[in-house]
């Protein structure tokens, strides 16, 4: 009587209720222009961890690893054409002069040697551009100059980098307006083949990327909604106010989203999608329903209420399992998984409270034949469900035999599960940007910072010796890896000193004997610009060997790390210097470390909680655990399917577990729901009750399923490769839990009879 007397009040309100959704939507549009979008590597750091405290302790004494821009200029068949050159010096130094936020540039042309004269250090430029003899003297010397080599030039010499030194902490507007600078000096340099890498070409790039995903998602799940909408309705009047509740629910999320100042990251592009499959669902079993009652003859008000009662609490129910599926992704120790599991689980809700405020009161105000097609069609659905309902019968075995067969499938397959993800792939298909970071790895050093931070021991100096000696025999050992081409330490300082002092020869590009290090100890200091400031702390207690390591998957690299380690254990004395790795790649590397640990534990929250929401739907123990068994199938499905691809499995793709779980179990709940109301409707008839089951819910469940699996197909389309797997391992396992929900779960239904 109470749910009576309240909705019978909220059907008065109807037109208010509409005003209201009306007004807010039309709010929400203007809020769309001030969504905020972010990209930057700090978002992925494991939050909590002490190797990240030391990080950001160790960028506070010296600099950020990732304050750079490089660009690469090609030329054939080599860059050392003089005219070429130049070229490249007007456009670095009107880098350094005009384009904002730019602490330094460096680049082959300007680059110079220090030499003594006999008025003290002075330096000399490392080419001769007006003396073509000379020139090819400067160019053998640069090939083999360690300092050069990799990093301002390719072996081949047919590639010269710009690096450009940025200020600290450049995020998306100071990123765009460096860029449109940089932009504007390419323009009218004249240079046509370049490439570019660094932080603030990632966060432009990536952020206009991700604004176009958004839109082809949208535009592509609205078109294919638009179709599964006519199939199913047929009246023009039933589709648009199915559409209309749809892109409201979406329009009031993106809104929510901006007023909030949730910033966001690039699986941002799976929002719309989500927003659009999950309110299509919750339209299709509210409408389902509420036609079904007319074409019985009720009247409208009679036909929304007995709705809300059944199908809007049902769903209200699966709304809160799929809430609190991607609310468990707050458990994550990386923000923007965080951030993508409290903003879908935001955003399930807000569609739920669209569908009940505004689709169901804008239903009422159309009559029956307004929203019902007239048209006959066959039954086939109904015929196929009746096949599927006797399959569950007289097919318990197979069902159980094909059920243990597929456990031991996922299981081999689970085994195969390796997190070795790299950093291409995680980037766009196709796009300048992939190429881009492609051609600096093949062609330089690549991007992965890795840094050794030194810690001089009690009793000893920086510019001892013995401390001296072992930065030196340390990087020495880091240039010797293949996957690491370049180190820059306070002993690269010393040894181009010690070559300064033997009148420039390369030979002495080295570490001095012991005899003559003093006076090279003296000169150090002397040297305008030696780069000692950002290799030594201002206590001078600590010190920093800087490299860049190949992109050779994180598995791997945790491997490297551990031969490092275990070198300077052997190799050096630790009462002298101790050496920590650190760096923005090492904390890139250890997300692989914590997520499947954040991934159990996840799931283990979330079937806590659907457990609860269960247990106070059914209030019958035995039907909670025939509610979770065949979602756990599903899981099981898609990391079977995961070892067997070979996708590595990082932060991005860990998501669709609880995607998976959240949206599976929802069937579960109709199809249970249904059950519990259709056996007290036929005085406790398991039968008849499961065979209704099969023929109302059956359907419900297939439309919503398909909905899903073409929704989340449409990531197929998506140029980011995490985005394609997670579209694809969705959309086939969500295919799996409605073969569950139609076979395994009957059978259990059945044999524990409830």
């Amino acid at each position: 009587m109470d749910f009576t007397r309240r909705f019978d009040q909220m059907y008065k309100k109807r037109k208010a209720l509409l005003i209201f959704f009306g007004v807010m939507s039309i709010g929400c549009l203007f809020l769309l222009p001030h969504l905020k979008f972010a990209f930057n590597f700090e978002q992925f750091f494991p939050q909590g961890d002490p190797d990240l405290e030391f990080f950001q302790d160790f960028i506070k004494e010296f600099e950020s690893d990732d304050n750079f821009l490089l660009v690469a200029f090609e030329n054939k068949p080599d860059v050392f054409e003089p005219e070429f050159l130049r070229t490249v010096q007007t456009f670095s130094r009107a880098t350094a002069k005009e384009v904002p936020y730019v602490k330094q540039v460096q680049s082959l042309p300007d680059f110079k040697y220090p030499v003594m004269t006999p008025f003290g250090p002075s330096s000399i430029p490392a080419l001769h551009l007006d003396d073509p003899v000379q020139l090819e003297k400067d160019k053998a010397r640069l090939l083999s100059d360690e300092r050069i080599l990799y990093t301002l030039l390719n072996k081949e010499a047919t590639a010269t980098v710009v690096v450009i030194k940025t200020e600290e902490n450049v995020y998306l507007e100071e990123s765009n307006e460096m860029m449109a600078g940089i932009d504007s000096l390419l323009a009218i340099s004249g240079l046509e083949k370049y490439h570019m890498l660094g932080r603030p070409y990632f966060q432009a790039e990536l952020t206009v990327i991700q604004i176009k995903e958004i839109i082809l998602s949208t535009v592509i799940s609205g078109v294919l909604i638009s179709i599964i909408m006519i199939l199913l309705f047929r009246r023009w009047v039933s589709i648009m106010i199915a559409l209309g509740s749809i892109g409201i629910g979406l329009l009031i999320f993106m809104g929510l989203l901006s007023l909030l100042g949730r910033e966001l990251s690039l699986m941002a592009a799976l929002y719309p999608v989500l927003m659009l499959i999950v309110g299509t669902s919750d339209v299709i079993h509210i409408m389902t329903k509420y036609l079904d009652e007319l074409k019985r003859g009720k009247d409208k008000q009679s036909a929304m209420r007995i709705t809300v009662r059944q199908i809007g609490m049902a769903t209200m129910l699966t709304s809160l399992t799929t809430a609190a599926g991607f609310a468990t992704l707050f458990t994550s120790k990386i923000i923007p998984i965080q951030d993508f599991g409290l903003n879908s689980a935001i955003g399930v809700i807000l569609a739920y409270v669209v569908v009940i405020g505004f689709t169901c009161p804008l239903l009422t105000f159309f009559d029956k034949d307004q929203l019902i097609s007239d048209h006959k069609k066959k039954d086939l659905w109904g015929n196929m469900l009746s096949k599927a309902y006797a399959y569950s019968i007289r097919g318990k075995k197979q069902i159980y035999i094909l059920s243990l067969i597929l456990l031991v499938v996922f299981a081999y397959g689970i085994s195969k599960v390796h997190t070795n993800y790299d950093m291409v792939n995680n980037l766009p298909r196709k796009a300048k940007i992939t190429e881009d970071f492609m051609y600096f790895e093949k062609q330089f050093a690549g991007f992965r910072p890795l840094e050794l931070a030194g810690t001089i021991q009690e009793g000893y100096d920086i510019y001892d010796y013995e401390v001296m000696s072992a930065i030196d025999k340390t990087e020495k050992h880091l240039r010797g890896l293949d996957e690491i081409q370049t180190a820059m330490s306070m002993a690269t300082v010393v040894s181009s000193v010690n070559q300064m002092k033997n009148s420039n020869n390369p030979d002495f590009y080295k570490m001095p004997s012991k005899e003559a290090y003093p006076r090279i100890k003296r000169l150090v200091s002397r040297i305008p610009n030696s780069g000692t400031e950002i290799l030594i702390s201002k206590d001078k207690r600590k010190t920093r060997i800087s490299t860049k390591v190949k992109d050779i998957g994180a598995q791997n690299i945790k491997q490297l790390n551990s031969e490092v380690d275990e070198w300077i254990s052997n190799n050096i004395d630790p009462d002298v210097i101790t050496f920590k790795q650190t760096g923005t790649g090492m904390l890139l590397d250890k997300n692989s470390e914590f997520v499947k640990d954040s991934l159990i534990q996840g799931l283990l929250i979330a079937l806590l909680i659907v457990s609860v929401l269960m247990g106070l739907l059914f209030k019958n123990f035995k039907m909670l655990f025939l509610a979770l068994v065949p979602n756990v199938i599903p899981l099981l499905f898609a990391a079977a399917l995961i070892g067997y691809t070979g996708v590595a499995l990082e932060a991005g793709v860990s998501i669709v577990f609880a995607i998976i779980f959240g949206i599976a179990v929802d069937d579960t709940i109709h199809f249970l729901s249904k059950y519990k109301l259709a056996k007290d409707q036929y005085g406790g008839d398991q039968e008849k009750a499961m065979e209704v089951t099969f023929q109302e819910c059956g359907k419900a469940i297939i439309f919503t399923t398909i909905i899903l699996f073409f929704g989340f197909l449409v990531l197929l389309f998506s140029n980011n490769q995490p985005s394609q797997v997670i579209g694809m391992l969705i959309s086939v396992t969500l295919l799996s839990a409605l073969v569950a929900d139609l076979t395994i779960l009957p059978v259990l239904m059945r044999k524990f009879d409830i």
